[in-house]
């Protein structure tokens, strides 16, 4: 069996809300706190961590506006965080790739 480097994998990327955070953006764009709350089904102060280590790592960018008197935060997925996203899947795929190609052979 051929090593699989599992070192390469950025752990800031890696976790479900996470990644699910940069995925979504990177497929549908610029999404607000309500909308991602609501499409990742998961609590305002769960997800609110996950945006500020995502945000702090530089993977994403927040816009704050007020809509009326309501507060409103726009996430953005940024070029570092799309890098960042890319590298993980090609990581993944390799890994993935390797687990198929073994699993073939016997």
């Amino acid at each position: 069996m051929e090593s699989i480097n599992f070192n390469g994998l950025d752990t800031v990327v890696h976790g479900p809300l996470r990644l699910g955070i940069m995925t979504a953006l990177s497929v549908r764009g610029s999404l607000d706190f309500t909308t991602l709350k609501k499409q990742l089904d998961v609590g305002d102060g769960t997800l609110g961590q996950h945006l500020q280590k995502l945000e702090e790592s530089g993977y994403i960018s927040c816009e704050k506006a007020f809509v009326g008197q309501r507060p409103k935060s726009t996430y953005r997925l940024t070029g570092v965080g799309r890098k960042s996203l890319r590298r993980y899947f090609d990581s993944m795929q390799a890994i993935i790739n390797s687990a198929k190609s073994d699993a073939l052979s016997k």
